[in-house]
């Protein structure tokens, strides 16, 4: 285990509109705001068409695969992630929802793009003097979180 430690700041209240790209807003909300490190829980609607990576396609094999599903309909969801800058500075989100619709359920990571149905809400708790960042590491090829 790796650790490091921080304080918590603002706490900062979103909704997120009809049609928005869920990571998309959280970061350039991250920018505008000079929010360096978040944590985040989010609940609403996912739109027709909105894409979570569910899983790599074998798993412990190299180079990954990610398995893709598109959500068909709206779907009611709920996530928590966190947020760290990478090795450029740039805010990254890293998020993972459970969306569903009637009897079934799809849980994944919405970095390929979930779109908000409606509304969604976000709390999202800033964390001030982060050491941690988001740094490719082999050798999954991935920006992982390094405390």
């Amino acid at each position: 285990m790796k650790y490091s430690q921080a304080r918590q700041g603002r706490t900062f209240i979103l909704r997120l509109e009809d049609g928005e790209i869920v990571h998309e807003v959280i970061e350039q909300f991250a920018r505008d705001q000079g929010i360096t490190a978040a944590a985040l829980i989010i609940i609403g609607g996912a739109d027709d068409g909105s894409r979570l990576v569910v899983g790599p396609q074998e798993d412990r094999g190299l180079p990954l695969t990610p398995m893709q599903r598109v959500l068909d309909h709206a779907h009611e969801v709920t996530g928590t992630g966190t947020l760290f800058e990478d090795e450029q500075g740039a805010p990254l989100l890293h998020m993972h929802m459970a969306c569903g619709r009637e009897n079934a359920t799809t849980t994944g990571c919405i970095r390929e793009g979930v779109k908000v149905w409606h509304v969604m809400e976000v709390v999202l708790f800033e964390l001030l003097t982060p050491t941690a960042k988001r740094v490719v590491e082999a050798p999954l090829g991935l920006k992982m979180l390094q405390p």
